[in-house]
């Protein structure tokens, strides 16, 4: 066989408890994220990285403050105070740079954006609804476009073993996209 010819990956279904309405979202997200970069949206991970950072900070210093042998006294109120601080700030980014976020990303390659998407999605509990939302990550900037969004039930997209009909999600979140990025040529 040739090793040039490919052969055609067979691919799992990906599939959702339909009765879990964090299993459905999770794997929309997921799928998203896949649609998203493939089109030539890199992933923008500093604010995860940031996350990170302060997490960590936030683990040290608990186990600072946990096992530090030392008297009860102005240590240990200033290991609790650093604690909350950083906790409050870790909240802050999440409920003012994240939302409802799932992804961030650079603009595409070659592209004369300068600034890249906020993916976000809503599917409130109890409810088939899911909300996607495509905008600037920089709304300030010379280059942001006006957000866009849909909202579908997801039984337009699951059939009834839970398994996702990806190509009808693909090309509902691919058009999504694409409004986006036309919306700004009809601007000019």
């Amino acid at each position: 066989m040739d090793s040039t010819t490919q052969t055609p990956v067979k691919k799992n279904p990906k599939k959702a408890n339909l009765l879990d309405h964090h299993s459905i979202k999770s794997l929309l997200d997921e799928s998203v994220t896949e649609i998203v970069t493939s089109k030539g949206y890199p992933e923008d991970v500093r604010l995860s990285n940031i996350r990170l950072l302060i997490g960590s900070i936030i683990i040290a210093i608990a186990l600072v403050a946990q096992f530090y042998k030392k008297e009860v006294g102005i240590c240990h109120i200033l290991d609790y105070g650093t604690y909350i601080l950083f906790n409050v700030i870790l909240q802050l980014i999440i409920h003012t740079k994240e939302k409802n976020a799932i992804l961030f990303t650079y603009p595409p390659e070659g592209s004369f954006n300068s600034t890249g998407l906020v993916v976000s999605s809503k599917l409130p509990r109890f409810s088939d609804m899911y909300t996607l939302t495509v905008e600037s990550a920089d709304p300030k900037s010379i280059s942001a476009r006006p957000k866009v969004e849909f909202t579908k039930s997801v039984t337009k997209w699951f059939a009834k073993d839970g398994v996702l009909v990806e190509g009808l999600f693909w090309k509902d979140v691919e058009a999504l996209v694409n409004d986006y990025a036309k919306e700004h040529k009809k601007s000019k």
